[in-house]
């Protein structure tokens, strides 16, 4: 457990916490703010330190600065060179084709390369697949993950495994999961386990399996995975059983003797459950093979970018990687967002933070092996919340946001490796942009070629809007994944629904919806389209405009361009409506066109076409 010492507020704390990351103040949208003192000695004492005395030899002691080391430079393919590129983002469960068992998976992207590629794209955008709770299923937002290092085989394409058969299959029951409007990820991981323990039990009895799925093939990968995959497979296991015990999912809710990764009462479970642990090991080597299959595939179909993957802020307090690795963590703290605009009383994402002090102490592997394992198979990658590498919002556990500050952390390291693994894996770099940005942070990974993230909906000053003036080093976008597809956000369907739900009161309505019909009429001036074809009043949106507003991301001076799935096939809701949990069915909305009916949709045609007029490819 961390310490907690009584720490006075002089001169000497506050040269402590400067030196240690812990800002006394923070600006946002020219306010200045105070950080109370309790929260930051609460951030202190969540790092173990409440007194010079307790600081580990070597300690700098001067304040984090945003410095760009020297040579510091992310890969940029010479294709983002010579012309501006565009792909398809996707939420790879909202896939919904004729095969799936009622969620998408990687068989269901390899076809959505086929098509892009079709199409023109150069890439296929996927939310994060980072490791969730199997022994929990409905723990399903995959921006809350109990492991970011490891995968979730929910997403495991089972027809495409050795072994499998039709017998496996309750072809009345997959009927209906594939019929359903939202995800049931409880019955899906149900069946979906119940035949892989089938496939495993028929694999490991068969010595002849061919590569890529040879024995001896696991056998390497468990070699090369090392303590952190079995420490997470270690986990997985133990989950389900405390979960067949009566307790939760994650091992904050588990009896004291198995919290600790090393007590005896773990040891003694790990030695008598050897083969469920090889089982969880078995799902983490098939997702590797089937996405090393999958990258492999996008690149000879000609998508020049590949996979384009994301990269969640944090991990939850319970999950994996914190019951295996502790110390990487600063346990009694929450990431999240300060008041402002969009929400007034700031957001709580219930993600822990990496330690700075951990970091710095492992010369930063620890993040190294973080990035490389997601890298591994991307030819992009986007930071969720990037301005992570320099700063955290935080709040202590229990406190609201509007007591968090900011824990800073060595910005020189962390892109320095940042860039080392882009360069060594030929990994475009993105980094979401988006919030409390602090000065020179944008200059900072403009010089280090990462690259920006533009978002129409936002961009469009109601005064002034020219996507030609956006960044050139970014990732374009209509919107994103917290926010509705385009004819959604046009029906004020998310405000609308915040109003129903009570949480914005009826002024906050009025100033929202204002703000939005201003940003309406600003992307219909820059798009060209006339007063009469299409009034920011009215709540439909007819499909030419849509096309319209396309063309207008085309021709955006991003050199990426990314549209929404959801957007090809004239989907209206929400993926995740912020500040919600059980008020709305979040990360569970699957797309009403199956896969097969996209590349005859009359919408997809069109928009595509548009991309490709004026992106074309060289």
């Amino acid at each position: 457990m961390t310490r907690t010492k009584s720490v006075s507020a002089d001169p000497s704390f506050e040269h402590l916490a400067e030196s240690l990351g812990v800002a006394a103040q923070y600006e946002l949208e020219g306010e200045v703010r105070k950080v109370p003192l309790s929260t930051r000695k609460a951030m202190l004492a969540a790092m173990g330190i409440a007194s010079k005395d307790d600081l580990p030899g070597g300690i700098k002691m001067s304040p984090p600065k945003m410095v760009v080391p020297d040579g510091a430079r992310c890969y940029l393919p010479s294709v983002l060179e010579t012309s501006p590129v565009w792909g398809i983002a996707a939420q790879v469960y909202e896939l919904n084709s004729a095969r799936n068992w009622g969620i998408g998976d990687l068989e269901d992207i390899r076809s959505l390369c086929d098509i892009a590629a079709e199409a023109g794209a150069d890439f296929i955008g996927l939310s994060p697949l980072h490791a969730l709770f199997l022994a929990e299923p409905e723990r399903c937002s995959p921006y809350s993950p109990s492991n970011r290092s490891f995968l979730n085989p929910i997403y495991l394409a089972l027809d495409k495994l050795p072994g499998f058969d039709a017998s496996l299959a309750d072809y009345a029951h997959l009927s209906d999961l594939r019929a359903r409007d939202f995800v049931d990820y409880t019955s899906v991981t149900e069946v979906k386990l119940v035949a892989l323990r089938t496939l495993w039990s028929r694999w490991t009895n068969n010595a002849d399996e061919p590569a890529p799925y040879s024995q001896a093939a696991f056998a390497e990968f468990k070699r090369d995975g090392g303590d952190a995959l079995y420490g997470h497979c270690l986990f997985e296991t133990l989950s389900f059983e405390m979960v067949k015990g009566g307790h939760g999912s994650g091992w904050l809710d588990w009896p004291q003797d198995y919290r600790d990764r090393n007590s005896p009462a773990v040891k003694a479970f790990e030695e008598g459950h050897a083969e469920e642990l090889d089982f969880f090991l078995w799902l983490q080597w098939l997702m590797n093979v089937q996405l090393a299959e999958l990258a492999s595939h996008a690149e000879t179909v000609g998508l020049r970018l590949g996979l384009y993957f994301d990269f969640a802020v944090g991990e939850v307090p319970d999950g994996s990687s914190t019951w295996a690795t502790p110390d990487l963590v600063l346990a009694d703290l929450r990431i999240g967002a300060p008041p402002d605009f969009f929400s007034e009383t700031g957001q709580d994402w219930g993600l822990v933070p990496l330690s700075p002090e951990a970091l710095r102490e492992q010369e930063m592997r620890p993040y190294r092996d973080l990035l490389e394992r997601t890298m591994r198979y991307a030819g992009a990658l986007r930071l969720d919340h990037a301005m992570g590498i320099w700063q955290l919002f935080v709040m202590p556990q229990g406190a609201s946001p509007k007591e968090g500050g900011y824990l800073r952390y060595q910005f020189e390291d962390m892109v320095r490796v940042i860039a080392d693994l882009s360069t060594e894996t030929r990994t475009v770099m993105i980094g979401e942009d988006l919030g409390n940005v602090p000065d020179g942070f944008r200059p900072a990974m403009d010089e280090t070629d990462i690259l920006g993230y533009r978002v129409l909906y936002f961009d469009a000053d109601p005064d002034s809007f020219d996507p030609a003036a956006l960044t050139q080093k970014a990732l374009a976008c209509l919107s994103t994944h917290d926010l509705p597809p385009v004819i959604g956000w046009w029906a004020n369907s998310d405000i609308r629904f915040g109003e129903d739900q009570g949480l914005y009161d009826a002024a906050k309505v009025a100033s929202m919806l204002e703000d939005r019909e201003k940003r309406k009429r600003s992307l219909l001036d820059a798009a060209g389209v006339p007063a009469t074809e299409a009034d920011p009043t009215d709540t439909t949106l007819s499909e030419e405009v849509v096309v319209e507003l396309h063309r207008l991301l085309a021709r955006s001076a991003s050199s990426l361009a990314a549209v929404r799935l959801a957007d090809l096939s004239g989907e209206e809701r929400s993926s995740n409506i912020p500040g919600t949990s059980t008020e709305y069915p979040n990360w569970r909305a699957r797309l009403r066109l199956p896969l097969e009916d996209l590349p005859r949709f009359a919408l997809m045609t069109k928009i595509t076409a548009a991309m490709q007029a004026e992106r074309p490819k060289a």
